[in-house]
């Protein structure tokens, strides 16, 4: 694939509890959410060309913070702590609900929140809810389909027809959708053009 996007920084800038904690410098704001073990890490290092920027794990519900990445001085990815299969007590799931949806309604800086979906299985009711929430808050959201390179492309596209069909039984039309994969790059370029777009609409609103 070639690559039209040199990102020059990619920097870890902090751990926030709360929304009011987050920076307020009025950088625009691409958030990343999905189920525990979505591939969220994995994907935020391949979209900023970094190895370990975001902590990969192999054991669901590590992100647990608001954590803010600066790229290129310009704006901010945000990763969120996941929902869904993480085995931490109802206390401290509540508590991560809390700080995430508060977050999402309150930040005026935020351009779109990114819900990761697995591309290899089922939708599950946890992104339903989720997805459905964030409709009725009106969060600007967009589908990034994950793990694009596990199965075959024929039962991957079924799978992903299956996924459309579930989504528009609640929804009277889709979201933007990527298709990606953090093994081979693959919706990479799709994404920051995405993203770079709704970057320079945002730079061109504040010099009005």
């Amino acid at each position: 694939m070639g690559n039209t996007l040199h990102i020059q920084h990619a920097t870890y800038i902090g751990s926030y509890i709360q929304e009011s904690q987050c920076p307020r410098d009025g950088k625009p704001e691409f958030a990343f959410i999905g189920r525990s073990n979505v591939g969220k890490s994995s994907l935020i290092n391949m979209l900023v060309g970094r190895k370990k920027l975001a902590k990969v794990s192999n054991t669901p519900g590590k992100t647990q913070t608001l954590n803010f990445f600066d790229v290129d001085r310009r704006l901010y990815i945000v990763d969120l702590p996941g929902y869904g299969y993480a085995k931490i007590s109802k206390t401290k799931r509540k508590e991560w609900s809390r700080m995430v949806h508060a977050y999402l309604q309150k930040r005026a800086t935020l351009q779109v929140a990114f819900v990761l979906l697995d591309a290899n299985i089922p939708l599950q009711q946890n992104d339903i809810e989720f997805l459905n929430w964030c409709g009725e808050a009106h969060i600007p959201i967009a589908l990034v389909y994950t793990k694009l390179d596990r199965m075959r492309h024929n039962k991957q596209q079924k799978n992903l027809a299956a996924i459309r069909k579930g989504l528009l039984e609640y929804w009277e039309s889709l979201p933007p959708q990527f298709e990606t994969s953090a093994v081979d790059g693959t919706g990479r370029e799709q994404m920051w053009a995405f993203i770079n777009e709704l970057t320079a609409q945002y730079y061109a609103r504040q010099d009005r």
